[in-house]
């Protein structure tokens, strides 16, 4: 069947379409209802269904023979170690975790906040969670004690699964005192906080509440897995907000399985044992999706990696995990690839290792620019895709859909939409836009299974955020535009097209001019105000190492090349070179912060940033 016609049925015939992809997965009670409309246009999936996550991510496939086919593969390069759990392993320790958090009367609906470096104790914890039908909410490790006090207070959790310390580099992050002073700022109080004691830090615990994980899975015994419904919450995934209170984006049972096992073969044409290697963390939507639950719920192996492209310990970091683990299908964010560009720009580190395992690189996470793209096609000869989607979708919106019918790459681009993805361009009154004209990304409703299907406690929010803007619509944040072929574009957030002298300008336009500078490693541009035009254009730029250019002539050339590609109405004049860009620990760039030091307006230091003393540095490149 080609891509086309498989689209056209997931749109025309949505539930027999989604039925189909449902017999993939292994129900307790197969669904008799597809699809059950709510008046705002939303709705459910596969309502009168139920079934157990961990039960399709584990025990089926021991049911299918795979019990002695490595699971998970754990690599640490920040402590050296290295190991892997079997289908039957994993299953056991999952089984027995969800039983130690019976013993502590956590069940079915009950909230756990799992706040864990990327260990395996981390994915077990998940994992044990989903088994009984507790809800669980991941808090990327090392988040300020605030913003974990803040997402204590939404979620209301019995219990807190935690570990002494993290390590982030040759840096030892202790824990357990972020939790405890957490704990004591939240005006909601977890019952119980569970403590797995790492070599290189130990946690002090605090009698009556705190169990350490080693004994509290000493004393428990395997449980089954415990059937809920398709429409009960797997996890709460907590996202910022405009407010500056995180939305707690909701993701079902049922859907979920179904859309990821879907996404498996669609998106990537993965196999059972093929080895699978999201090179996120567990704290992000990539985390819960890729490293989780869909390479499981497909018979891979999945590679936790506790370590960064770079500096753990070289830029050859990536290559020697492909090779070490024969990985089949790399997937990994933009930001990636151009720290290991910007400190290896010939790619000599990959030519050490044997990547004959490799088949494809996959990116996503923030705008794939061209150079980045043509970089690592040209360095690997792999073929690399780019695709779209967002921490609410779970899933992605566009992709190379190479699992039915490989699409020739265009640079830019996300490729297809997604099969149950009905992908509109719509200008700010919300009509239709015309082929190559920018504008608003939106998705028709109802959104496929796998998306969000509230925001946790304020179903309102969710309303308001996503279906409000352009009624009819799933309105996604994001602009871009479709070309004549189909293809689709995604540009950025639309608070990233600036106005200049009344021209929507696009900054992703802009970056992708100056990241092909042959000096260039990195860049972003922003929109600062301007008195005459409205907003001009501000570009910070990371220079390669080695690169023997000087900022005045960078900056010339770069004006010249805007200028050439662009028009002179792009107004680009500062090109300023930094020694960094912030960021925050998934790896996007902070540009609205950016924007407000450009404009010399006051800012938050966001609690996401990986390191706060950068805006102090960008800073002085604006002085007020």
């Amino acid at each position: 069947m080609s891509y086309h016609t498989e689209f056209r049925r997931s749109l025309d015939h949505p539930e027999t379409f989604w039925r189909e992809q449902a017999a993939n997965i292994a129900w307790m009670k197969p669904p008799n209802t597809v699809w059950q409309a709510k008046p705002n246009g939303h709705g459910e999936w596969f309502s009168d269904g139920e079934m157990n996550t961990c039960d399709i991510a584990l025990d089926a496939n021991v049911r299918a023979g795979r019990g002695d086919q490595k699971a998970l593969i754990y690599d640490s390069p920040v402590t050296g170690q290295t190991g892997s759990f079997t289908y039957s392993q994993l299953t056991d320790l999952a089984a027995r975790f969800a039983g130690a958090l019976a013993n502590q009367g956590i069940g079915k609906g009950d909230r756990v906040i799992i706040y864990m470096p990327m260990i395996p104790e981390a994915v077990i914890a998940m994992l044990g969670c989903a088994r009984i039908g507790a809800i669980h909410s991941v808090v990327f490790g090392g988040f300020a004690a605030h913003e974990l006090a803040v997402r204590i207070d939404d979620a209301t959790p019995k219990a807190i699964i935690t570990a002494s310390c993290g390590i982030e580099v040759k840096k030892v992050i202790p824990y357990k005192p972020l939790v405890d002073s957490a704990i004591e700022q939240a005006s909601h109080k977890p019952e119980t906080c569970i403590v797995f004691q790492r070599p290189q830090v130990s946690a002090e615990l605090q009698p009556g509440r705190d169990l350490d994980w080693t004994e509290a899975m000493a004393g428990a015994q395997a449980v089954d897995p415990v059937p809920v419904k398709a429409t009960d919450p797997l996890y709460i995934l907590y996202t910022s907000g405009t407010t500056g209170k995180p939305k707690g984006v909701v993701r079902d049972n049922g859907g979920h399985a179904v859309a990821l096992r879907y996404s498996m073969t669609l998106v990537y044409d993965a196999r059972p044992g093929d080895v699978f290697w999201a090179a996120s963390d567990v704290g992000w939507v990539v985390g819960h999706s890729y490293i989780v639950y869909a390479p499981l719920f497909a018979g891979c192996t999945t590679v936790l990696y506790e370590g960064k492209p770079v500096k753990t310990p070289d830029a050859g970091s990536f290559w020697r995990v492909c090779q070490d683990h024969k990985v089949n299908l790399l997937f990994t964010a933009p930001t990636a690839f151009r720290a290991v560009r910007k400190e290896d720009p010939e790619a000599d580190e990959l030519k050490r290792y044997d990547l004959s395992s490799l088949r494809r690189i996959f990116l996503a996470g923030e705008r794939l620019d061209p150079p980045t793209y043509e970089w690592l096609r040209e360095k690997t000869g792999l073929p690399v895709m780019d695709h779209w989607w967002q921490t609410e979708t779970g899933w992605a919106i566009c992709c190379n859909p190479v699992g039915i019918e490989a699409m020739p790459s265009k640079p830019g681009s996300a490729t297809m939409p997604s099969p149950g993805y009905d992908v509109r361009i719509v200008d700010p009154a919300g009509r239709q836009v015309r082929y190559g004209e920018q504008g608003e990304v939106v998705v028709k409703l109802p959104l496929p299974p796998g998306c969000l299907t509230t925001v946790w406690g304020d179903d309102e929010r969710f309303v308001d955020t996503y279906l409000k803007p352009v009624p009819g619509y799933y309105f996604s944040g994001d602009g871009g535009y479709v070309d004549e072929d189909g293809y689709v574009f995604i540009m950025g957030r639309t608070d990233d097209v600036i106005n200049v002298a009344g021209h929507r300008l696009s900054t992703g336009e802009m970056e992708e001019v100056i990241a092909a500078h042959p000096a260039v490693a990195e860049c972003c541009v922003v929109g600062a105000r301007d008195e005459l035009k409205g907003q001009i254009p501000i570009g910070l730029v990371l220079v390669k190492d080695g690169a023997t250019i000087t900022p005045d002539e960078l900056e010339d050339e770069l004006v010249d090349m805007v200028r050439e590609r662009i028009g002179a109405i792009a107004c680009l004049r500062q090109a300023i070179v930094v020694d960094r860009l912030p960021k925050t620990r998934s790896g996007k760039i902070l540009r609205r912060v950016i924007r407000q030091i450009a404009d010399r307006e006051s800012y938050a230091v966001p609690s996401t940033i990986d390191d706060p003393a950068i805006l102090e540095e960008i800073s002085r490149h604006f002085p007020k």
